[in-house]
């Protein structure tokens, strides 16, 4: 027998501690995702952080046996900075994307997760609950899109007319049998502004990514970014907004109703140079509370290199030859060379020929070949 009362008081109560959406679903096999996660590996679209167990993603019963339901929950973030400092000549600044900004989203969500179990345990003391938020084994957006929370965008995330996709996903799964509620209508239509914005067409096709090709995806690898890509990055130090800030849904929406994710303008849009020689621990005290941190500060400031060469600011040759000729790491050096061969000019080709001369790695020495030869051609 479904517990009617239950649901309502859980529903009831999710408002009085920050959940902005909730909803119910069953605990039966994900079988159409499976089927997308089957085609997803065969195209070789897995990004690799997820949980490489198809099982585990696509059957809660793999995770707790006795499972009957799945509580699903949404929380909106902020969208918009107030008071955003200016990227100007000499203050060049990069950006985080808007799901980092205030304070990591796991421990937000997790709060929320955390308080509901405890409601539900002083009602039901041999409750069994599991929860997850992103990093747990369950995928975050079927869950939603069955539990009504939204559904699945073309641009792949949770939509809803309410929030529009701005919501932090988390879901508890429990043996307590609740009655489910409705999936939404998919009321994308024939739109397809967020497949057009991508900026390296990494969405192939409605509700279908190539994650590879993702510039979020990309910004949080620890590798050289390939070259196709680093122009397209753009300013961004961590993720990638566009396919959010096209779709006519999010136009106009900006909730402020969770003082733990408002964020720090001058944090979240830094200066790009302030960013080249922090220690671990600068980094540390003034990012380590942003959920963009979780890969350490390497690919922030590579990140920060590419941001640098995007505005091709001739003034910001000297810090970046400082890197290529000082920095111990192969990835910051050889993305050094890129940004000076990109900003281009004498004074960029003198110092990659310079540094050409000592340099012993030879990925660093292939970025540094590739620069020169195209300021060559340029030059002709």
């Amino acid at each position: 027998m479904y517990d009617y009362q239950l649901k309502q008081e859980i529903i009831e109560y999710s408002k009085t501690i920050g959940i902005d959406r909730i909803g119910f679903t069953s605990s039966d096999p994900f079988l159409e995702l499976k089927d997308r996660l089957i085609e997803q590996q065969k195209r070789k679209y897995a990004s690799g952080f997820e949980e490489p167990d198809l099982e585990k993603r696509t059957d809660p019963k793999r995770l707790m046996p006795e499972a009957r339901s799945i509580i699903a929950i949404a929380i909106a973030y902020p969208t918009r900075l107030h008071d955003a400092p200016r990227s100007k000549k000499g203050e060049r600044r990069g950006i985080f994307s808007r799901s980092s900004w205030g304070l990591d989203y796991h421990h937000v969500v997790k709060d929320r997760l955390s308080k509901l179990e405890a409601f539900i345990q002083e009602r039901v003391p041999d409750a069994r609950l599991k929860s997850m938020v992103d990093t747990g084994e369950l995928a975050d957006r079927a869950v939603a899109e069955r539990a009504g929370i939204g559904w699945s965008g073309k641009n792949c995330s949770i939509l809803n007319q309410e929030y529009g996709s701005y919501m932090y996903l988390g879901e508890m799964i429990t043996n307590i049998p609740f009655p489910p509620d409705t999936p939404m209508e998919d009321l994308c239509g024939s739109c397809t502004k967020c497949l057009d914005a991508c900026p390296t067409g990494a969405l192939v096709a409605g509700g279908q990514i190539n994650a590879k090709s993702c510039i979020s995806f990309l910004t949080q690898t620890k590798e050289m970014i390939p070259d196709e890509f680093r122009e397209k990055v753009g300013n961004r130090l961590y993720g990638c907004d566009s396919c959010q800030t096209s779709c006519p849904y999010n136009k106009r929406i900006d909730y402020h109703l969770h003082e733990e994710l408002e964020a720090d303008p001058q944090i979240v849009k830094p200066e790009l140079l302030s960013l080249l020689n922090l220690s671990n621990r600068a980094f540390k005290e003034q990012y380590g509370s942003l959920s963009g941190s979780w890969r350490g500060k390497m690919p922030i400031q590579r990140n920060a290199i590419l941001a640098l060469a995007h505005f091709k600011d001739h003034e910001n040759i000297p810090p970046l030859a400082d890197l290529l000729r000082k920095d111990p790491r192969p990835v910051i050096r050889g993305t050094a060379a890129w940004a000076i061969g990109k900003i281009g000019g004498e004074e960029a080709e003198r110092v990659l020929r310079e540094c050409l001369a000592v340099e012993k790695e030879e990925l660093v020495c292939e970025e540094i070949d590739q620069a020169i030869a195209k300021l060559e051609k340029l030059g002709e």
